[in-house]
């Protein structure tokens, strides 16, 4: 049930101030405010960096991976919904959320959401290593108090938001105690540019939306749409010899390589597709398609292609 006011009501024809109960928050908006799909996605792409890095780490330490990084991720995607609650407020697929939509007080938000992170953090040093931890604090605070508020100032923001998204991978790897090297950064830069065509395939299809809510996103400032599809036809071609680098320093084998290409060919292709084409709204769409199958499968091919 939705909450108008968290406020005694004052009834004048009684003389008296009665108190409304409020319904106690449902377990479901609790599990809502972590967006359970976008922490699974993350955990993911942690172990994915965990299980191609060098070694051969212990069953608990990716059992801890998974607990510490999706307690953090849970409560970075509850801290972000706390601070854009406003603006969540405004746009149409996100009215409904539990803090816009009054069924989770302001307060009990923010506290669930840094029990969460503050916690995950906490394993991650204990169980991990403090490198791994210090990585999934970067995440939590560039992705809120960094990507989050630029956002209402600069499309800009799409380029530091990735920056979060591409953490996580980079934390797995050095969850096995493995230095960062350029099989690392390749993981890391990967993610980032993935992200890119991802996002703006999304902003184009929710540019009114964001419109509404005062965001500044290239789909906003620039009406035609080749502004926003050459840019992701550019990181789109940028992420395809970067996918490659973990086979070629033997990360991975032939196989990765292989599908590797397949894959980001087939993403740069709906990129360009999307910014050529005259019917936008189903390029973008297939662009978005596109992009969310694309990592799942490459982190796939990389998982099972991995090299000892």
């Amino acid at each position: 049930m939705t909450c108008d006011l968290d406020l005694p009501r004052f009834f004048a024809d009684f003389g008296e101030v009665t108190t409304v109960a409020i319904p106690a928050p449902r377990v479901a908006d609790f599990v809502a405010l972590t967006k359970p799909r976008i922490v699974g996605f993350i955990v993911l792409t942690a172990v994915a960096g965990l299980w191609v890095a060098p070694g051969a780490p212990p069953l608990a330490v990716l059992l801890h991976l998974v607990i510490g990084t999706g307690l953090v991720a849970a409560g970075t995607c509850a801290l972000n919904q706390v601070v854009e609650r406003d603006v969540d407020g405004l746009m149409h697929r996100t009215v409904r959320r539990p803090l816009p939509a009054g069924r989770i007080p302001v307060a009990t938000a923010t506290a669930f959401a840094w029990l969460l992170a503050l916690t995950g953090i906490a394993y991650l040093y204990a169980t991990i290593n403090v490198t791994t931890a210090g990585l999934a604090a970067l995440t939590l605070v560039s992705y809120v108090y960094l990507y989050t508020p630029l956002k209402r100032h600069t499309s800009l923001a799409t380029l530091v938001g990735a920056l979060p998204g591409a953490l996580p991978i980079l934390g797995g790897w050095t969850a096995t105690g493995a230095p960062i090297t350029i099989g690392a950064l390749a993981l890391f830069w990967t993610l980032f540019l993935w992200q890119l065509p991802h996002f703006l395939a999304l902003a184009w299809l929710y540019r009114e939306d964001y419109a509404r809510a005062g965001l500044r996103m290239l789909s906003v400032e620039h009406a035609d749409h080749r502004v926003t599809f050459r840019q992701a036809a550019l990181y789109a071609a940028a992420l395809l010899p970067v996918s490659l680098v973990p086979a070629v320093v033997g990360i991975t084998g032939t196989f990765y390589f292989v599908g590797a290409v397949a894959l980001g060919v087939w993403l740069l292709v709906a990129s360009m597709r999307a910014m050529l084409t005259a019917d936008v709204a189903r390029a973008a769409r297939r662009l978005f398609l596109t992009s969310v199958i694309y990592l799942p499968l490459l982190l796939l091919l990389m998982v099972l292609n991995a090299r000892p």
